[in-house]
Formats: structure tokens, C-alpha cells, sequence
């Protein structure tokens, strides 16, 4: 498993090499000059054209963009991602501070949006056609249909506008803080993207129960006398996980895009919220590190999933 993981980990630093020239082309190209986005009007005024060159050179955005993305790599493989344009603090200290309370909300989305997915999948297979079945299957269909952001704005009108039970933005109440005022704050956006987790989980497990309670092998194991408890999730469910950690691990990077949605409506201060504004803002160093802590995401998923498959089903080798 240790050649497995090495082979792996050389083939990802090639695709984050793609990755990150992917990314660093494509910011550059966008339309706008972030130059004239940090520079007071006033002084742009007085300066003039020689006072936006010396800035465009002190920024060294006057090099070619080979040279500038030979610079950034440099850097970015000893973990220096420079510096934001906007705040001129370095990027990873930007993107570190906003990390936590994204993780914070995925992580915790995530956990109960399984927590739900899966008993209900199963419930929803070994009740086949069934009322159980059916109500799921509406529910599931219901969170799938309705934009997340959606229901975010309802959730925020009928639990903090209308009934005042819950906090409608932010991460902590100005003058407040601790972990109860946390939690108060994190219940809407955390139980708005879990039912969003939680609506193609419920599909997807059903269907690979239902797969593999028709198959031969559960027949065999029943003959022999197992409970029905056993047959489900010491066989079934197991076998039904491998295709599910492919789907979840794909849709880990996914989450991230539903966060940052959610970040913006109920302003929680994650790294989806800093990457918009960075965009309004031309921030080129912010969005690039954010886009690549995106795709080494995906990377490590992608590794994490064939880790798990390993786990999950014993018979399967990793080579």
C-alpha cells in the first residue's frame, strides 16, 4: 500500500502542476486591471500613467506571465502563496484564518447529512415501494430540486425574522462569543447544506442496497441462517459502501461550492465568502490560493477514496 500511495502522490504533484497553470492563466485573463482596483483615485489622478507602471512593477505585474508564474510556483511549493493586494498580508495567513470556520460548517453538514442519508437509504430499500419508501424518496427529491440558497432565505425569514429563534448571519454575536453562541449561529446554514447532503445520499444508498439485496451471495448468507440485522450491514450496506465513496469523495469539492453559497447568505466568514470578494476585489494571489486549495481537495479525496475502498472491502488491492 506504501508504493501504492508514493506512485499515487508523484502522479498528483504532475496534476497539480496542470492544476495550478490552469488556474493562474485563467485569473490573469479575467477582464479588469487590479492595479487601478488598490489605488486611491486621488492619487491615481495625480500620478497619472508613471504612477500606475511604478505599482504594476513594485506588484511585478509587468513581467511576462511565464516569468510571473514561475515566481508564484517557486513560492507556492515552500508554502508562500504571497501576499492579498488588498490587505498585503500573506495569503496564507488570509486563507488559514477563514479555513476553520469553513470546516467547521462542511464537516459538521457533512457528519449529519450522512447520519441521515444512510439510515434512511437503507430503510428506504428494505422498505421498497412502501410508504417509507416513498415519503424518502419525496423528501430526498424535495432537497435535491430546491437551490440550497433558497431555502437558506426561507429558513432565515421563518427562524430568525419571524420567530426569533436563531441568529440570521455571522459567526458569533458582536460583544458575545463562546461555544453556545457558536452553535446558535451554526445551526441554519449547517442544517440547510446537511438536508442538501443528505437528499442524493438517500438516493444513492438505496439504490446500492437494493442492488445488493438482490444479488446471489445475500440469498446464500440468509440460507445459512443470519440475522436480518447482520445480512444488512455486515453484508449488504458494506458492499453498497464502495460506489458511495466514490460519490461522496467526488462531492466533497462539490460541498466547498455549496458552502461558499451559503457563506454569502447567511455571512459566515469562510473561505467561499473571502473568494468572493476577492473576485469583486481582483485580488489575483487570494482567488489563485484559494482555487488551488480547491484542487488539492480533490486530489486528496480522489487518494482517499481508493484508501477506503481497501478499508471498506478487504478483497480489493491496491497496486
Amino acid at each position: 500500500m506504501i508504493a501504492y500511495i508514493v506512485r499515487r502522490l508523484l502522479v498528483n504533484v504532475l496534476v497539480f502542476l496542470f492544476i495550478s497553470l490552469g488556474v493562474f492563466l485563467l485569473v490573469r485573463a479575467a477582464p479588469g486591471d487590479p492595479v487601478r482596483m488598490m489605488v486611491n483615485p486621488e492619487q491615481l489622478q495625480a500620478g497619472g500613467p508613471e504612477f500606475l507602471a511604478r505599482k504594476r512593477a513594485e506588484l511585478g505585474l509587468d513581467r511576462s506571465i511565464a516569468v510571473q508564474y514561475g515566481q508564484w510556483l517557486g513560492g507556492a511549493l515552500t508554502g508562500d502563496l504571497g501576499f492579498s493586494y488588498v490587505s498585503g498580508r500573506p495569503v496564507t495567513t488570509v486563507l488559514g484564518e477563514r479555513l476553520g470556520p469553513t470546516v467547521l460548517l462542511m464537516g459538521t453538514a457533512l457528519l449529519i447529512g450522512l447520519a441521515i442519508a444512510v439510515p434512511v437509504g437503507v430503510l428506504a430499500a428494505v422498505r421498497k415501494n412502501g410508504p417509507v419508501d416513498y415519503t424518502a424518496a419525496v423528501l430526498s427529491l424535495s432537497t435535491i430540486s430546491i437551490p440550497s440558497f433558497f431555502l437558506g432565505i426561507v429558513g432565515i425569514y421563518v427562524f430568525a425574522l419571524k420567530l426569533g429563534w436563531l441568529p440570521s448571519a455571522g459567526m458569533s454575536t458582536p460583544g458575545g462569543g463562546g461555544p453556545a453562541d457558536t452553535l446558535r449561529h451554526l445551526v441554519l446554514p449547517v442544517t440547510i447544506l446537511a438536508l442538501s447532503i443528505a437528499g442524493p445520499f438517500v438516493r444513492y444508498v438505496r439504490s446500492g442496497m437494493l442492488a445488493e439485496l438482490s444479488a446471489d451471495y445475500i440469498r446464500t448468507v440468509e440460507a445459512r441462517g443470519a440475522g436480518r440485522m447482520r445480512v444488512l450491514f455486515r453484508h449488504a450496506l458494506r458492499n453498497a459502501l464502495i460506489p458511495l465513496i466514490t460519490v461522496l469523495m467526488i462531492y466533497i469539492p462539490q460541498l466547498l461550492g455549496g458552502a461558499v453559497v451559503l457563506e454569502q447568505v447567511f455571512a459566515w466568514p469562510g473561505m467561499g465568502q473571502l473568494a468572493v470578494s476577492s473576485i469583486g476585489q481582483l485580488d489575483y494571489p487570494v482567488v489563485v490560493g484559494f482555487a488551488l486549495y480547491t484542487g488539492v481537495l480533490v486530489l486528496l479525496c480522489n487518494l482517499a477514496a481508493d484508501l477506503f475502498y481497501a478499508v471498506a472491502d478487504p478483497r480489493i488491492e491496491l497496486r
